[in-house]
């Protein structure tokens, strides 16, 4: 590696910088990094800048950095990067993205650049700006792991040099995934957030954050926000095909499948429950709420699944167990099993175990109140009858 000094790492206002040798400046990398070469008019400028205390004076030194050396597209990357921090610094975020844009444009895929923005339109609360900076960084950080191996390394080195460059980007990748994340969590416009849910699952096919973001997506497709079924279903294929074990698209695709009155609806449903099941895995001794709430799910559909082929007998141990996992933690979802283990019941004319369950379906409020109510009276009328 070439010289690194201090008085070449000093930034305008953070995010240190090594000025190398020309030599180890590769274009096309990844990841990119802006060089000066030590010893050039543009070092010496730079180092001048540096000395320079008055934090006016040395923006508009930056200003002339610039145009002087206007034909270097490393140093007009540099310095518009560092006239953007500067007006970051005074709380001009306008003008801040403004000259970051610029810099990212000599310099696309510097991730040191993209955080810089990232903090810049976090700061501003302009979403549309942060999650197209958090996608190119995340477009950035995984083209890390596919890089062509340098001829003559070995694949040992070569396996050994991903890994450390892995390594040396794994906090900026890790802030601007999260970033992008905090996007969708905040954003209110359904169409702004579903936008923003296609860059970033683009952007990030494996984050951590997979699963929620996947549940902000059936959320913002279904109804009440964007109401889009064939988008719905077009993004849980989509989903299960880069992450087979996705508990939201399981239990979606589930859910829309019972419903739908296509020849093979209902067997497709009860795959994908069965298999949310298994992945969920309720009854291991570490199993959390989440996973037992998805269980219970996916076993409520698999009940209505048998009520809608006529197997009553087969469906009620199914809402049996679905009643189970989900007391006490999702009521909406609770009072949908109770509902229908309580159909199941009065269609087997099992009056009294029917009426036991729409007793306590009544007492949840939500739309499915007022059905079982209207069950619950048919029920006793039946009762009465049977006396």
């Amino acid at each position: 590696m070439g010289r690194c000094s201090l008085l070449r790492v000093a930034l305008f206002w953070s995010f240190p910088l090594c000025f190398l040798t020309a030599s180890e400046l590769r274009l096309g990398a990844q990841v990119d990094r802006i060089v000066i070469a030590a010893g050039t008019d543009e070092d010496h400028a730079l180092q001048a800048i540096t000395n320079e205390q008055d934090p006016q004076k040395k923006l508009a030194m930056y200003e002339a950095f610039v145009k002087n050396f206007s034909s270097n597209p490393a140093a007009v990357a540099y310095g518009n990067w560092q006239i953007s921090q500067a007006y970051q610094a005074t709380g001009d975020l306008a003008k801040a993205l403004e000259y970051g844009d610029k810099a990212l444009a000599g310099s696309p895929h510097n991730l040191d650049i993209l955080v810089s923005q990232a903090n810049a339109a976090l700061q501003a609360k302009n979403n549309a700006k942060l999650i197209d900076y958090a996608v190119k960084g995340g477009e950035v950080c995984s083209s890390v792991a596919k890089q062509t191996k340098p001829e003559g390394m070995s694949d040992e080195e070569f396996a050994r040099k991903v890994n450390d460059d892995k390594s040396n980007i794994q906090n900026s990748c890790d802030f601007l995934e999260s970033s992008g994340f905090n996007v969708i969590a905040s954003e209110n416009d359904p169409k702004s957030r579903m936008a923003a849910i296609e860059k970033f699952t683009a952007a990030f096919p494996n984050s951590k954050f997979s699963d929620q973001v996947s549940s902000y997506a059936m959320y913002t497709l279904g109804p009440g926000q964007l109401n889009d079924p064939a988008r719905l279903v077009a993004f849980g294929e989509k989903t299960l095909a880069a992450n087979p074990n996705s508990l939201p698209a399981l239990l979606l695709l589930g859910s829309y499948y019972v419903e739908d009155p296509k020849a093979g609806s209902i067997a497709k449903a009860i795959t994908y429950s069965q298999k949310a099941i298994d992945i969920a895995k309720p009854d291991a001794p570490d199993a959390d709420k989440s996973h037992k709430m998805s269980a219970g799910v996916a076993h409520s559909t698999i009940g209505y699944a048998y009520l809608k082929q006529e197997k009553t007998q087969a469906a009620i141990p199914e809402l049996k167990t679905a009643a189970g996992l989900l007391k006490g933690q999702d009521e909406s979802s609770y009072a949908v099993a109770l509902y229908r283990l309580g159909f199941a019941y009065a269609k087997l004319n099992r009056t009294t175990e029917a009426r036991e369950v729409l007793t306590e379906a009544v007492k949840i409020q939500g739309p499915l109140q007022s059905m079982s109510q209207e069950l619950l009276t048919k029920v006793n009328a039946a009762r009465a009858k049977g006396k």
